[in-house]
C-alpha cells in the first residue's frame, strides 16, 4: 500500500498532487528560489468545499522540506478517497510549505532558515540559548563532512546538560548563527509571508479551524505523537486522546519552540476557535537525526551542496525511512487523524475551545 503514495522526489509529489486534485480548486503560491535543475517552485493548495466556510480543516505538509514525503503521501491518499464534508466545511490541503527544502533534500529553506522557528510576529529575530553557543563548534563545524565521531563526542554534552535540557537548547530555535542548525532567520521568509497572506484572505469567514501539520523525526518509530502548545494540552487531549503530548522536553519527545507555525495560525485566526496539532512520526533516535542534519549542513555550506552525495540520501532516510511498515503506519495514522478531525468539526463550536 505504501509505495502507491510515497513519491520519489518533490517534483513527482507535486505532479501527483496537482493531478489528484480532480474537481478541487487548486492555488499555487510561487516561491522565488529554484530547484536543483533550475525548476520553478511553488506551494500548492487544494481546496474542497464551499468558498466561504464556517469551519475548515487545514492539513499541511513539508514545512521542514525533507520531512514532506510523509505528509504528501497522506494527502495523496486522502485525495484518492476524499471524505464527505460536513455542511459549511472546507478541507484545505497545503502541499509542501518548503518546496526548496524537499527538492534539495534539506530541512530548511534557501536561506538556511527553519520555517518552524521563523514566525516571530511582534518579536525580535535575535538570541540563542547559552548552551547552543557553547556547542556551536560541535553542532556546526566549518568544514566539509567527515567521520569525526559525532556520536561519541555528543556523550559529554548529554552528561553535562542532561538530555531534556540539551534538546531544548539545541532545537528550540536560535537566531544568532545563520549557518547553524535550527536557525530561525532574521525576518519572516517568503514561504511564510505567502502562506499567511493566503490564509488571511481566503478564510475570512471561518469560525472554527482544526489545523494538522505533519512532521517526521521525533518519537517512537512508526508511531505518531500529536504535539501541542503546553497551554492547550488538556483541551487537545480531550479532543484527540492519549497521543497528545505538550511541547515540553520534560514531558515528551519534543521541546518548546519559538516562532512556530502554530503561533502564526493562532494569530491569523484570532477570532476563531482554533485547534492546532503537529502530527509527528518517529523515525530514528534523536542523536542519529541530529548527526544526519549536521553532516548535510556541512555539505551544503562547506562542500558542493549537490544532491548526489551520501549526506543527502542519509538525511532522507532519517526523515522518511525506506521501510514498508513505517510507511503504512504513516498512511493509516494520518488517515485516522483526519477522520477524527472531521468528526470534531461536526460538533458544536464550543467543543473546539480550550475551556
Amino acid at each position: 500500500m505504501s509505495e502507491q503514495y510515497f513519491s520519489a522526489d518533490f517534483f513527482a509529489a507535486q505532479s501527483r498532487f496537482q493531478k489528484a486534485t480532480g474537481e478541487a480548486r487548486i492555488e499555487c503560491l510561487p516561491i522565488a528560489t529554484k530547484g536543483p535543475n533550475g525548476e520553478s517552485l511553488s506551494i500548492d493548495i487544494a481546496w474542497i468545499g464551499p468558498r466561504s466556510p464556517r469551519s475548515a480543516l487545514i492539513h499541511s505538509s513539508g514545512l521542514h522540506g525533507v520531512e514532506g514525503f510523509a505528509g504528501s503521501a497522506v494527502q495523496l491518499q486522502l485525495l484518492d478517497h476524499p471524505p464527505v464534508l460536513p455542511p459549511d466545511t472546507a478541507l484545505v490541503l497545503v502541499h509542501i510549505l518548503n518546496p526548496f527544502g524537499m527538492s534539495w533534500l534539506r530541512r530548511v529553506n534557501s536561506n538556511n532558515v527553519d520555517l518552524n522557528r521563523n514566525c516571530l510576529e511582534g518579536q525580535e529575530y535575535q538570541g540563542a540559548p547559552e548552551a547552543y553557543g557553547a556547542l556551536d563548534s560541535l553542532l556546526n563545524p566549518k568544514s566539509a563532512p567527515s567521520n569525526d565521531h559525532f556520536v561519541l563526542r555528543a556523550i559529554w554534552p548529554i552528561l553535562r546538560f542532561g538530555m531534556s535540557a540539551l534538546k531544548q537548547a539545541i532545537a528550540g530555535g536560535q537566531y544568532d548563527y545563520p549557518n547553524g542548525l535550527f536557525f530561525g532567520g532574521k525576518q519572516l521568509q517568503q514561504e511564510m509571508t505567502e502562506y499567511r497572506r493566503f490564509l488571511a484572505t481566503a478564510l475570512t469567514s471561518v469560525e472554527r479551524v482544526i489545523a494538522i501539520d505533519v512532521h517526521t523525526g521525533l518519537g517512537k518509530r512508526a508511531e505518531d505523537t500529536l504535539l501541542v502548545d503546553a497551554r492547550h494540552y488538556e483541551a487537545r487531549r480531550r479532543q484527540f486522546g492519549d497521543r497528545v503530548r505538550p511541547l515540553n522536553p520534560e514531558r515528551g519527545p519534543a521541546y518548546r519552540v519559538r516562532g512556530d507555525l502554530q503561533w502564526m495560525i493562532n494569530g491569523v485566526f484570532s477570532r476563531a476557535d482554533v485547534s492546532f496539532v503537529g502530527q509527528e512520526f518517529g523515525t530514528y533516535s534523536p542523536i542519529q537525526v541530529v548527526g544526519a542534519l549536521r553532516q548535510e549542513n556541512r555539505w551544503h555550506h562547506y562542500g558542493d551542496g549537490t544532491l548526489d552525495h551520501p549526506t543527502k540520501r542519509h538525511l532522507r532516510e532519517m526523515f522518511c525511512p525506506d521501510d514498508p511498515h513505517w510507511r503504512n503506519a504513516v498512511l493509516t495514522r494520518g488517515r485516522d487523524l483526519i477522520s477524527q478531525a472531521m468528526t470534531l468539526l461536526t460538533q458544536t463550536g464550543s467543543d473546539l475551545t480550550d475551556s
